[in-house]
């Protein structure tokens, strides 16, 4: 008896597992649905306060596809982007350097006609210049996909494309706002990016250190430089950080940026180490191609990667200031303690004045003694970089 009703207790156990692991189907009886799989389209939402009455939104100004040499389509560029939390999304296919161009011509032979049944012009660079045939493609189309899918997610896209010469001698830079792609090459790259201004494009210069041992210009950089032909920098890059960069954003009146340049998956680069992509965060008064075209302009921008913010001095200051909440727990005689706590998504390491540095969490309190005699508590912010070797200290009021 005692064997007997140990086995239904055993059976009993066993479909109580069951059902806590399925779910049936909604439409169909005879389908059970694994419940540990989520059967719904989740965002990672990342949290971030308004700060001095802007919305902050979050953007990535430097990505590819299939049609350039990334592995994926803009479709799913969209929809990776909405997943981890973007706002704003930049697909920038290169335009010198589009090497999925031979897969997909040969996939399509059947459908070319015999004089364009291989690929042409797909490399263009010192070494193949371009030839009589042309770029067969439009430049423009990957943009077009992506907006054709991103109303469905309420992502905005910004279209745009890479100026891409080699890394060493010359450097990289993408066009963004354009309003068409295939009118901005030239063999002469200085006078590529001279097309993409007079559509009234923003230039960004990307991953200034890329293939380098420094971040000096290069010739051709120096030229756009000096004819002010640069209006933002990459300070971060896929992994690279480059914080000597932030010094001449602030020097040149640059806007900050920092953006994955992703060719295969965010998840497989970012989310699967435990990080959020890189991305840089726009402060602007609504998501329209207008408000953020004013807010790169106005170097509204923080670039943010691997738990570390770059931008002004100010800007900084004010992002933390508005990122924490700080209450009094108590008034002693000669010291009192203040709660500081974190009503973002992004983790801090501080230092206040007078202590040792320690991690303020995401959502999470931490507190400290302070003597009375002081009016505020002066706390250096140490994964933020106003300077190549500057953190923001920021007064805190309680």
């Amino acid at each position: 008896m005692k064997k007997v009703l140990l086995t239904i207790l055993a059976v009993f156990a066993a479909l109580g597992a069951n059902a806590q692991y399925t779910y049936q189907d909604a439409k169909n009886p005879d389908m059970l649905r694994h419940s540990l799989r989520n059967g719904v389209k989740a965002r990672k939402e990342i949290v971030i306060p308004q700060v001095n009455g802007y919305n902050i939104y979050k953007a990535d100004l430097h990505t590819h596809s299939i049609y350039s040499d990334a592995q994926t389509t803009p479709e799913w560029r969209v929809t990776e982007a909405w997943y981890d939390g973007l706002d704003i999304l930049a697909v920038t296919d290169h335009i010198e350097y589009r090497s999925r161009e031979r897969i997909l011509v040969n996939y399509l032979k059947n459908y070319l006609s015999q004089e364009h049944k291989k690929a042409v012009n797909w490399n263009i660079n010192d070494r193949k210049p371009m030839t009589d045939d042309g770029i067969l493609v439009d430049l423009n189309f990957s943009c077009k996909e992506a907006n054709r899918y991103a109303e469905k997610y309420g992502l905005l896209i910004i279209p745009g494309t890479e100026i891409t010469r080699d890394g060493k001698t010359v450097g990289h830079f993408n066009a963004l706002f354009t309003t068409d792609n295939n009118l901005i090459y030239d063999p002469d790259p200085v006078q590529a990016v001279r097309n993409a201004k007079a559509q009234n494009a923003l230039v960004m210069h990307n991953h200034p250190g890329w293939k380098r041992t420094n971040i000096d210009y290069t010739p051709a950089e120096a030229a756009m430089y000096a004819e002010g032909l640069i209006d933002g920098i990459e300070v971060m890059n896929t992994d690279e950080f480059y914080p000597g960069v932030i010094d001449r954003a602030h020097e040149k009146g640059l806007f900050i940026s920092a953006n994955t340049d992703i060719h295969s998956s965010t998840a497989y680069d970012y989310r699967y180490n435990g990080f959020d992509r890189l991305m840089t965060l726009v402060l602007a008064k609504e998501k329209t191609l207008e408000a953020v075209r004013e807010a790169l302009e106005s170097r509204r921008t923080i670039s943010y990667g691997f738990n570390t913010l770059c931008g002004e001095e100010q800007l900084l200051k004010d992002f933390f200031t508005a990122s924490v909440k700080v209450t009094v727990m108590h008034r002693g005689k000669s010291s009192t303690n203040v709660a500081i706590t974190n009503m973002t998504s992004i983790p801090y390491t501080i230092r206040p004045e007078g202590q040792n540095q320690a991690k303020l969490n995401p959502f999470q309190t931490i507190w400290y003694s302070v003597p009375n005699d002081k009016q505020t508590f002066d706390v250096e912010v140490l994964n933020m970089f106003c300077s190549k070797d500057g953190h923001p200290v920021v007064g805190l009021v309680y």
